[in-house]
Formats: structure tokens, sequence, C-alpha cells
């Protein structure tokens, strides 16, 4: 008894040594640095991430499992909305650690549901195979506290030139919340050449605002003062409808 106890431990601790060394390389990427690339085989076809979407938005989502109900309803999802991406230019491609093979089954069964009472959806965004976990690595994707062989639910956005504007990490158990992505894209977009800022509860169409200017000599805040007004003197706020003028 004595010695199976001890081969029990010694095989515990040689496994956690080993996904220690494993994973000595994991990394999660930070807000402004570029993308990690990476060729895998997808559901369509080999890519070579982010360089076959140019000089597009695009957002990498991370999955725990194939055939699971949380990640299945997120893929439905996504599918519903890709008009609504595709209008903001945005390019959607998932990743999992499920093999290629698991990942088109999975595709051809999600678009036989009828979820929500809506029309079946057709999910034209890549499925990646990523059962080597090297683009888990990459990305940071794999949580130990949650699962050592499936990634959260990871959100990444990254803009036209390669580089990370936003991470979002879920629980296994909670889904994610589109309209809240949608509404960081639209946020990040329309701030991403002209310096602005978007405050608390910011959504299309609200107002912006500016960094702040200290005016105590009472001058103009800009050459076109009517576009902008201040709450306080470090709360400057820009109109929305003036952002077509600059």
């Amino acid at each position: 008894m004595k010695t199976k106890i001890l081969l029990i431990m010694v095989l515990f601790l040689s496994t956690s040594q080993l996904w220690a060394q494993d994973n000595s390389n994991v990394r999660i990427p930070l807000i402004g640095e570029s993308a990690p690339s990476f060729t895998a085989q997808s559901t369509n076809g080999e890519i070579s991430f982010p360089a076959d979407y140019g000089s597009k938005w695009k957002i990498l989502f991370s999955h725990p499992r194939d055939f699971t109900p949380v990640c299945s309803s997120e893929l439905l999802e996504m599918a519903y909305l890709q008009n609504d991406f595709d209008k903001m230019g945005v390019k959607l491609v998932v990743v999992s650690t499920d093999t290629l093979y698991q990942h088109v089954a999975w595709k051809k069964t999600l678009e036989e549901i009828n979820y929500k009472n809506r029309e079946k959806v057709k999910i034209k965004f890549a499925i990646v195979d990523d059962q080597s976990w090297s683009i888990a690595k990459k990305y940071g994707m794999l949580h130990p506290k949650e699962s050592t062989t499936s990634d959260v639910r990871g959100v990444y956005i990254i803009d036209p030139d390669d580089k990370i504007q936003a991470i979002f990490f879920y629980p296994m158990n909670i889904g994610r919340n589109f309209d809240e992505i949608k509404r960081t894209i639209a946020a990040l977009q329309s701030t991403y050449k002209n310096k602005l800022l978007t405050s608390a509860d910011w959504k299309p169409g609200d107002d912006f605002m500016v960094p702040y200017q200290k005016t105590n000599d009472g001058g103009d805040l800009t050459k076109n003062k009517s576009d902008y007004y201040q709450v306080s003197w470090f709360m400057t706020f820009l109109k929305s409808k003036g952002i077509s003028e600059k």
C-alpha cells in the first residue's frame, strides 16, 4: 500500500514538473505589443495569423472545448452577428485545443441548430486546430487553475497594425458579452487615429473626451471651440458631430 502511494506521489510530482517546464514559455501578450503570429490548420484551410487578415481589425477568440454548451452558444452568437462585424471591418478567428476533425464536425452540427428561435446560421470564420497548445502558450490562454489542457475564454482585439489593443478573459462557466465586445471595438476604432478618449459606459454616438486641458487663462479650448465643452478643468469633451471635421 505504501509503495502504491509513493508511486502515485512520484507520478504526480513528475507530471507537475513536466507541466511547469512545458509552460515556462507561456506569457500573456500585453496591450500595445505585436500580436504573436502563427500558422495553423483551420476549418477554412491553413491560415497565417495575423498576416492573412491584412490591415483589418481582428478579434482572436479562444474556446475551451468543442461540443460544450457555453462554447456552442458563443459560436452561434458570433455567426449570427457576422454581418455586424463585417460592417465594422472586423475579422474573427477562433482557437481551440481540439482537433481539426472535431472542429469540422462541431461546425457542421452547429449549422443545423435553431438557436433562440432564429434561422440557422453559417459559420464563416476560421476555427483553428491548436491541439499542440502552441497558440495557447503564445497568447497565455492556458490558466492552470482553470484547466491545464483547455483554453479559458480569451478575447484579443488587434488593430490594423497588428498591435493588441484590448484583452478580456472569462472563466469557463461564463459566456462572453458580445454587446460589450462590439462596443469596445467601436470605441477603439473611433479613437484609433485621433487620440480621443471614451468615458465610462460610452456608446457609439456619444461625445468623446480629450486629454484634459487646464484653461486658467480663460483662453479658447481649441480653434473650433463650439465642438468642445468642459464639465471641469480636467474633463474636456468633444461633441461627436465634430469628429468628421477633424
